[in-house]
């Protein structure tokens, strides 16, 4: 009985077998035998979490426009599934041709979060794979990963051949050229990782050395080689517009978190907020031009089947005239039934205009990011928002018809003291008596959810020590109490341990990929999952290891220590962060990039708003 035969076999006994079937509107169907590579393209979650990654859908048709390369996918099957498919002995398959990956030329992996480390190994382990990259030999897959975590890329570095660092429509295709000279040629495995760390933005962990000081922090990197480069430049894509975007995207058949299409309208974020990696990481702001965006959001309509469409980027309010080409786009896909989202919007009189005019949705959601309680700790965390901003434009948003407000803060960011926690309620509290004030008679809701503060590798906050699960639980508790006191406001809040799983998986360095492997052991998966994760398995895994935890959430850093993940060059230089980390502790703000140039280093590689300073 071939592969596809057994797992439809099993479809009647797992939950959402839809997760497992294929065949969606626009799957690439190609003959296996008739290219020179096979890529499995393996997304370390659930289908419906994978299928909703547009990075996964942009590189999953740009590799299959290539004659001679077959792109499929594989998603981590639930537990009722692993369990069967290990019963009836049925390695992890592609949903295109269920093809076993241990067949494949290479697994590619999408890291989109750390807590999605211990699914990575989990399914190297379904496939029937060494985890480790050094006991896979040639003829076995090569496993390269991408993604926004890869800007640590430390931890998971005894698993993975190749990290790709930086956007992969450019660097993906070069890596795949290198790789059919290698598999049709004599060349060894430890050859073909050696002329890979010659393509920028590939980053081969097992040629660098790694050593340590007494103290437990990190001496030097240093390659193994001169001919190794002493950092890894990330890759960007430097004009959108000449870029590949496929318009005929695949459609999954089962509802996915992210049900609707999804057109990029501008990579980069110019606001500079102290604790957010991706205002870093996908530095320069580079805008896909209104014609370019029209004429991708028909096509897009027209072929995927979807009644929503999403303008998305990390700031939408920032992509020049959004009114214009939102109501353009709204032209046709009226007609077409298709509804239009705009997430990321800077709120004001005119977005509210427009969200009215587009989102065709009877109780809208406003949502608000004021991220701290009072402007002192905004100023700290350079969040350009006046809190009379928020009221006022809260108070627009009631007199048109709004009556559910979610508001989205941090706890425990640096520099924060109780009054600051307690200015969420403040803000809380005020906006419930705007809506009185107004006397306003619907039922309205106000959500206050907060997270818990993770400092990120690359952020001017990267040094910064995260709050103990003492303290963050004394600040939420706080919080709690007293928003209690206020009519119509619901509260939740991030897992304290999951949050500071996060901080030691985001900062650490090369001696947890062995305490990663041991929590996979003891049972760890799906950490991001409120009913898997287990901080008990991952506390022993770090005593298995003889290794504290503490030392990477819990410990503030120098300037001059060497960092994990100083061998990884975002353009954005040290020097600007711990300029913009000093500028915290004296609560003085910086402008956005769109004002003036404040000299970050991203300029060097010449692309977006960057060119030309």
């Amino acid at each position: 009985m071939c592969v596809k035969d057994k797992v439809f076999k099993l479809l009647y006994g797992v939950e959402k077998p839809g997760r497992y079937i294929g065949n969606e509107i626009n799957m690439v169907k190609k003959d296996p035998a008739k290219v020179d590579v096979r890529f499995a393209f393996c997304f370390p979650d659930v289908y419906e979490i994978g299928m909703s990654n547009l990075g996964l859908k942009i590189l999953y048709h740009l590799l299959n426009e290539r004659e001679d390369v077959y792109c499929e996918r594989a998603f981590m099957p639930w537990v009722d599934m692993q369990q069967k498919m290990q019963k009836e002995g049925i390695k992890l398959f592609s949903l295109e041709t269920f093809t076993e990956l241990n067949k494949f030329d290479i697994i590619g992996f999408s890291l989109s979060y750390e807590m999605s480390y211990t699914n990575v190994l989990r399914m190297l382990e379904l496939c029937g794979l060494p985890l480790e990259s050094q006991k896979r030999e040639k003829g076995m897959p090569i496993v390269i990963a991408g993604g926004p975590c890869t800007y640590n890329p430390e931890p998971l570095w005894e698993f993975v051949d190749v990290f790709v660092i930086g956007e992969g429509e450019e660097v993906i295709l070069e890596f795949i050229d290198l790789y059919k000279k290698y598999k049709f040629s004599s060349m060894t495995k430890d050859e073909f990782l050696f002329e890979c760390a010659s393509i920028q933005g590939c980053y081969v962990p097992s040629l660098y050395n790694v050593k340590y000081n007494q103290d437990g922090t990190i001496k030097s990197i240093t390659p193994v080689s001169e001919n190794v480069p002493p950092k890894v430049r990330k890759r960007i894509v430097k004009d959108l517009d000449t870029s590949y975007f496929p318009t005929k995207m695949i459609t999954p058949l089962i509802e996915v978190v992210h049900d609707r299409i999804t057109l990029e309208i501008f990579r980069g974020c110019a606001r500079g907020c102290r604790f957010c990696q991706a205002g870093v990481i996908y530095r320069p702001v580079r805008f896909r031009s209104a014609k370019k965006t029209l004429q991708y959001a028909k096509e897009l309509v027209e072929n995927c089947g979807c009644n929503e469409i999403s303008l998305v980027s990390l700031s939408t309010s920032d992509y020049p005239n959004i009114d214009e080409l939102a109501r353009e786009i709204l032209k046709f896909a009226e007609s077409k039934k298709v509804n239009i989202s705009l997430p990321s919007l800077r709120l004001d009189s005119t977005s509210l205009d427009l969200l009215k005019e587009v989102e065709k949705v009877r109780k809208p959601t406003l949502t608000f990011a004021p991220e701290a309680g009072t402007q002192r700790l905004r100023d700290v965390i350079n969040k350009n928002i006046k809190e009379e901003d928020i009221y006022s434009t809260v108070k627009l948003a009631f007199e048109r018809g709004f009556q559910n407000i979610k508001l989205y803060f941090m706890l425990g960011l640096p520099l924060e003291e109780d009054e600051d926690v307690l200015g969420i309620y403040t803000i809380a509290k005020n906006i419930r008596e705007i809506y009185k004030e107004l006397g306003l008679k619907k039922r309205i809701r106000i959500t206050v959810s907060t997270s818990f503060f993770v400092p990120k590798p690359h952020t001017p906050f990267q040094w910064e020590a995260q709050d103990s699960i003492e303290n963050m639980q004394r600040k939420m508790k706080l919080l709690k109490e007293n928003l209690r006191k206020v009519k119509d406001v619901e509260y939740s809040w991030h897992d304290f341990y999951l949050s500071k799983l996060e901080a030691v998986l985001s900062r650490g360095d090369r001696r947890l990929s062995k305490v990663i492997k041991r929590a996979v052991e003891l049972g760890c998966q799906f950490d991001d999952w409120g009913e898997f994760f287990d901080f008990s398995k991952w506390e022993k895994a770090f005593q298995q290891e003889n290794i504290d935890w503490r030392f990477y959430s819990d410990r503030k850093r120098s300037f001059d220590e060497v960092l994990p993940w100083d061998i990884i060059d975002t353009g954005v230089t040290k020097e600007f962060l711990k300029k913009e980390c000093l500028l915290a502790y004296e609560a003085k703000t910086t402008s956005s990039c769109f004002e003036r140039c404040a000299g970050c280093g991203v300029a060097t590689f010449r692309g977006g708003i960057c060119v030309g300073k």
